[in-house]
Parts: structure tokens; sequence; C-alpha cells
């Protein structure tokens, strides 16, 4: 292991990262908020640190790919550390180190679980601090999942190669990483400033259009207002959010490949996009009958239904209703269609549909063995084959998601005394990077203790690296290589 190297590079992000204070802290200033010197404090301190790191005598000796395991982990560790700084610092919030950590570690992995309330009542350069993470983090791991991640040997991106039709893929989309991202910076830029005019069109103001824009396309789901979406009370708002939150929960590799070739046919020919979107159709369906049996008060079945279904489902987290109130089986099902999540190597959370594909079509191919015990049977992606070898990734994977989470189930609810309702709910919210639960934690995770806290930041790092990014480095073998 490079240790100089990595705390080099790990130096050079905290520096950029600096940078980031720089804009709510002139937001502070225009606006005559008492932030600016919060903000400042923190771009000193954060600056200083990753100069300093990044002076470290340089180790001339190149990174292998193994050092991406530190990097990986450094990069939201360590921005997710400085990120609480001027939330720390903040005199208006009176928050701990420890909330305020969760809330910028919520933010970075595009989580949306907060401990904050009083939105409405917040500066304004707080709230935008708190969108502007969500959508740096969002755009950092598009970076990661598809220029990074297919060098380390992991992630669901290593099926990138066979999820679309056509001439077979190098994992990279273009021959170099620093012009892959410099494509998908294009995309999601590109996003954000049509959700943005999309929201102000539909009536958003221009700062409420900028912030939920952050939010939206990072499928983040923090908003500048208590009610979250609800506040607008507006179909046409929550319509664009609706169209913005599928297609940001779409691989973006794929929106690369489809913006260089102008063939928009490419979105329906890939089975992973098939498979997210006709789960999203009946996962809705399903809502909003449940819906339209109980007839909840307040609560209209087929707008209220799908919306909080593409929400959920696609792990952004906004909401109009308390759906922990709502009858049935409702509020369960859409924790669960969080699992799921979107597609490898987009801005959502959860196990990724392509996994869940996978491991689908390996249950009808062992239906099959039974029935033809001699017969051949390869499991095809896009009709291409995919390997023994990956179907041995995916389910290796399936394995230690499930051991991670009941463990941290457990692990809560002994720290935090909470029901399983709560615990359980916490947890899938925050490995999926959803955001909102059920039980105690449907409004806001400010009441649980710090020790449950800290275990929910790890969970949301875990399931925004994909897992086996962190814990590869808890492993003695990392550590003797």
């Amino acid at each position: 292991m490079h240790l100089a190297v990595i705390f080099r590079v790990t130096g050079t992000l905290l520096t950029f990262f600096s940078l980031t204070f720089l804009i709510p802290g002139f937001l502070g200033w225009y606006y005559q908020e008492s932030t600016v010197n919060s903000f400042a404090l923190a771009f000193l301190i954060t600056l200083s640190c990753g100069l300093l790191m990044w002076f470290l005598k340089p180790d001339k000796r190149e990174l292998r790919s193994g050092d991406g395991f530190m990097i990986t982990a450094l990069f939201y560790v360590g921005l997710g550390l400085f990120g609480a700084i001027p939330l720390y610092l903040e005199p208006t919030l009176n928050l701990s180190f420890s909330d305020a950590a969760f809330e910028s570690m919520s933010g970075l992995t595009t989580t949306g679980a907060t401990v904050i309330t009083g939105l409405d009542q917040l500066p304004k350069s707080l709230l935008f601090y708190r969108q502007l993470l969500q959508w740096l983090g969002g755009m950092g791991i598009i970076v990661l999942a598809v220029a990074i991640f297919p060098m380390l040997g992991i992630g669901g991106m290593q099926l990138y190669r066979t999820e679309s039709p056509g001439p077979a893929k190098d994992n990279k989309l273009t021959p170099r990483i620093a012009e892959t991202a410099r494509g998908l910076w294009y995309i999601y830029l590109f996003l954000t400033v049509s959700c943005a005019a999309a929201y102000a069109v539909a009536g958003m103001d221009t700062f409420d259009a900028i912030s939920h824009s952050f939010s939206t396309v990072a499928i983040g789901g923090f908003s500048t207002h208590d009610a979250s979406m609800g506040y607008f009370n507006s179909t046409a708002i929550e319509t664009v959010a609706i169209i913005f939150m599928i297609v940001s929960g779409i691989n973006f590799g794929l929106h690369f490949l489809v913006w260089q070739q102008k063939n928009p046919l490419r979105y329906f020919l890939d089975a992973e996009v098939r498979t997210y979107l006709l789960t999203l159709v009946a996962v809705a369906i399903v809502v909003c009958l449940l819906l339209s049996m109980h007839k909840p008060d307040g609560v209209n079945p087929i707008s209220d239904g799908l919306f909080h279904t593409i929400s959920m489902a696609t792990t952004t987290g906004f909401t109009t209703q308390d759906i922990s109130t709502w009858p049935s089986a409702t509020p369960v099902l859409l924790l669960l269609a969080a699992f799921a999540g979107g597609c490898a190597g987009s801005t959502a959370g959860g196990i990724k549909m392509v996994r869940v594909l996978m491991v689908y079509k390996q249950g009808l191919r062992e239906i099959k063995r039974l029935i033809h015990p001699k017969g051949v049977f390869p499991i095809k992606l896009n009709h291409r084959p995919v390997s023994d070898r990956m179907m041995e990734t995916i389910w290796g994977f399936f394995s230690v998601y499930v051991i991670v989470f009941f463990i941290m189930v457990i692990l809560i609810m002994v720290a935090g005394r909470l029901d399983f309702t709560t615990a359980f709910s916490a947890v899938g919210a925050c490995l999926n990077n959803l955001g909102p639960g059920l039980g105690a934690v449907s409004a806001s995770y400010a009441d649980l203790n710090e020790s449950v806290k800290w275990i929910l930041m790890f969970a949301m790092m875990l399931g925004r690296l994909e897992i086996f990014t962190v814990l590869v480095l808890l492993t003695p073998a990392y550590w003797r290589r």
C-alpha cells in the first residue's frame, strides 16, 4: 500500500472540496445571514488540511488497483467529516458533531435521512449547502461507478459490458477515464439544468427550483421545506419530479451511449431498463389499488400512490404525505421496493436492478435444471451469456448484503432500544440510501442516540460504495499486501 500517494490524492480531493463552502458562504453574505463565518472557517480548515496532505513527500510509485479501495473509502469518510464542519459551527442549528456528521454523510451519500427540523426557518445558505452536498455526492458516485469501480473489480458496473445490445464495450465508455468523467458531467449538468428549468415553469421560485433539481437528479431527497414536495401542493411539480427521478435512476453510462449515438431506442433494448420500468409500473399499480381499497383521508390514490412509488422505488425519498400512516401493507411495500433500487451506474441506491434481474434468471435456471437435469441453460443478459464467475459475484453480494443488514438491525435494536419496525426501516433506508423510514424515523432521525447514528452512517457508506469496497478494508489480508 502506498500511503503517501493515497494521502496525496485524498488531500487533492479535500482541497477541491473546500471550494464547496464558498458558494453557500457567498449566499450567506448576499442574504446577510450569520452563516458566513461558519462557512469561511470551514473553508480554511478544510483547505489547510487538504494542502497539508497534498504536500506530503510524494511517492514515485504508481497506485495499484487495491489502493483504490482506500481512496474511495477516504473520499466519503473525509468529505463527510469535513462537510460536517459548517453544520457543527453554525449556532442556529445547535447540532452535536455526531448530528452534523450524520447530516453531512447523509447528503454526500444521497441518502436524505435528516436530523434537522424547522427547515422553513433556516438560512437559505444552509438549505442550499445541504442540497449541494447531495448533488456532489450523486455525481461522485457516478464517476466512481462507471470510471473507477470496474478497475477495482467491484460493483454492478462489471456487468456494464453485457447490459446493452450491440458491439462489445470496454469497462470504460471512452479510452480515457478523464474523458469518461467529463462526458458524464455534461449529462449530469444537462439533467440538472433541465430539471431546474422544468421546476421553475411548474411554479417553483428560482431558489427552490435549483435546490430541488440538485436533490432530484442526485436521487437524494433533501428538500428546503419540512413538508418536502407536499409544501408546494402542485401536480405539475410532482410530475416534473417523477420524470426526472425515473431518468436519474437509469444507468448514466447508457445515457452517455444514447447521447453519443443519438438513438433513444437503446433504452428499450436494454434488459435492465426494461426490468426497472416494469417494476415501477407493477409496484405503482399495487400501491394505487391498495390506497383505492382503503381510501385514507386526504390521500389521492392515483397521484399520491404514483408519486410515492417512484420516489421510494428510485430511493429518492421525496414525500407529500406521511406514508407511515398509510393502511395495510402499503408502507412496507414501498420500503421493500427501495431494496431493488435503480439501475447500476445511476445515482439511485439499493441492490441495483441488474442484480435482481440476474438472481431471477438464476432462479428460473434452477427450476429448468430440476425438470431437465442434463440440460445446459446459460444465463443471458441482452442476448449475451453471463459468466458463472459473474453470477458467483452477484450471489456473494446478496449473501453479504443480507448478513450485514440483519447484523445492523440487531445492533441498533440493542444500542438504541428500538422496536423492530424502526430498526428494520432505519437500516433499510440508510443501507439503500433511501432516507425516510417507518416508526420512530418516519419524520426525522434526531431522536436516535449517537451510537445508532454512527452505525447508520456506516450503513450509508456501505450502501453507496457497494458494500465490498468498505468491507475489504476490514480484512487482515488487505493490510498484509
